[in-house]
């Protein structure tokens, strides 16, 4: 739950609410900064195995803080509430080290929408984990997230210097921004006809054949051809590690599917996750899937807001609805078609 005893107090989040990890402690710093709400939460990643702040998250915190000069308590690895009282977000160069394998794109949700409306261009270097298990690896960012926002009127640019997986990290991503001027809502009633799909298998420090496994399922469960596949060496590895991800490009979208390999996980069946939910994907004939449908949700929300045709919602879209209207936002659902108002429109008329 959510509340606020006046206007001008302190907004309380529940952490445990909704998908009760860290999506609603990143949408919440991001919303604080940009409409300038301070918040407390308690319950911070309580749904998880190991509740409470970790370096990831903990990065996201200092992050935000950093660019807002924000009054922050709380903010230690395992504490499972913090306060936080943010300042004018100041557009500039930052540089951001997880110090883990954590995901530099979890650390780029919580910063990135604000500085979407700050007064300035940015550049955001993240250090961490590009390809982890559940986060949105880099191409996803780049090939889905990024081109929406840029025709909703951001100038955003992303560059993956170099790739970091589980449990080396040491991955960087490098993004510049220039923020939206006349930002503009967007419309996916539909997402056209299909254009064209890739599929990539990534290998880090590990065996070719993973990758040509993986790409093997991915030709056969998706009916790709064989100048559809494409098997990436790293260069210079940092660590072990293995991705493969399905790009769906369509007239109006385009969608991207991945998963990671872990120890004790075959390349079939990596291959096969991934399979199984671009299929999921190209049956439903949706606009967003369920990720791109929850990523979206907070960028649009301060910029001109939009709508889009989605399916049935995650706990993490959900949570990010929850999230917007404690923040004074509002986000419905209209026969399978997600809408999301302009939140900074909202705040300034009320």
């Amino acid at each position: 739950m959510t509340e606020r005893t006046s206007k001008n107090s302190m907004l309380h989040i529940d952490g445990a609410q909704g998908e009760g990890g860290g999506q609603i402690l990143r949408s919440s710093l991001a919303l604080s900064m940009a409409t300038g709400t301070p918040f407390r939460m308690t319950g911070i990643r309580a749904g998880r195995a190991k509740p409470g702040l970790m370096r990831q998250h903990l990065t996201c915190v200092q992050a935000a803080a950093d660019i807002s000069s924000a009054h922050v308590s709380g903010a230690v690895v395992g504490s499972t509430e913090i306060s936080f009282e943010p300042g004018p977000v100041r557009s500039g160069d930052y540089h951001f080290q997880i110090g883990t394998a954590g995901g530099t794109t979890l650390v780029l949700q919580a910063v990135l929408p604000a500085l979407l409306v700050a007064d300035g261009g940015s550049t955001i270097t993240v250090e961490g984990g590009t390809h982890n298990r559940a986060a949105p690896p880099f191409e996803f960012l780049e090939r889905a997230l990024v081109p929406i926002l840029n025709r909703a009127g951001a100038g955003l640019a992303v560059r993956l210097e170099r790739h970091g997986f589980y449990p080396a990290g040491g991955g960087r991503v490098v993004t510049t921004i220039d923020p939206a001027r006349a930002p503009t809502a967007i419309a996916l009633a539909e997402r056209g006809e299909r254009q064209g799909a890739r599929a990539t298998a990534i290998v880090s420090r590990l065996s070719p054949s993973i990758a040509h496994r993986e790409l093997k399922v991915l030709r056969d469960r998706l009916g790709l051809q064989p100048d559809e596949l494409e098997a990436v060496l790293v260069e210079r590895p940092i660590g072990p590690g293995n991705a493969a991800f399905v790009e769906l490009r369509y007239e109006h979208v385009t969608e991207v599917f991945s998963a990671v390999g872990e120890v004790g996980k075959s390349a079939e069946t990596v291959a096969r996750e991934v399979a199984d939910e671009a299929r999921d994907y190209i049956a439903a004939q949706v606009a967003a899937g369920p990720y791109l449908a929850d990523q979206l949700m907070v960028p649009l929300a301060l910029l001109a807001g939009g709508r889009y045709a989605t399916g049935p919602l995650t706990d993490h879209s959900a949570t990010n609805m929850a999230v917007i209207e404690a923040f004074g936002g509002r986000v419905a659902v209209q026969d399978g078609t997600l809408v999301v108002e302009q939140l900074l429109r909202r705040a300034r008329q009320a």
